[in-house]
């Protein structure tokens, strides 16, 4: 079991950078894929950005790439979004997600991939 923490969001205006951060305990930690989604006021959760356990792949959405970065630091058991260049329309809660890996290349994008879940962090960004 991993339980997941997220931080970091706040009131920002457009143009601006935010990290997140997302804590996780469990001593599996390090053998899980992770990543973030979001869910903007109205609409649907959708998919952000994944981690494979191994790092070796990353994936994000077409939305966020180029702007937002997601690492992590398995010796921290924590998981972070580094994003720059903030839009209004990025608006919504941040939730940090983990599942087993079946692969070290293991990084999903769809919410049922996904087995924990954080309680998510507000990202509002002001035009």
């Amino acid at each position: 079991q991993v339980q997941l923490v997220e931080s970091g969001g706040g009131l920002v205006q457009a143009g601006a950078s935010l990290r997140l951060s997302c804590a996780a305990s469990g001593h599996t930690f390090s053998r899980n894929a992770v990543g973030w989604f979001r869910q903007a006021p109205g609409k649907e959760r959708e998919f952000v950005a994944a981690i494979s356990w191994s790092e070796g792949t990353i994936r994000y959405s077409d939305s966020v790439k180029d702007r937002f970065t997601i690492f992590r630091d398995n010796a921290k058991n924590t998981v972070y979004l580094q994003m720059n260049s903030l839009k209004p329309e990025d608006t919504g809660v941040y939730y940090c997600v983990g599942t087993p890996a079946i692969n070290k290349s293991y990084a999903p994008v769809r919410t049922e991939s996904y087995a924990y879940w954080g309680q998510g962090t507000q990202v509002t960004v002001s035009s």
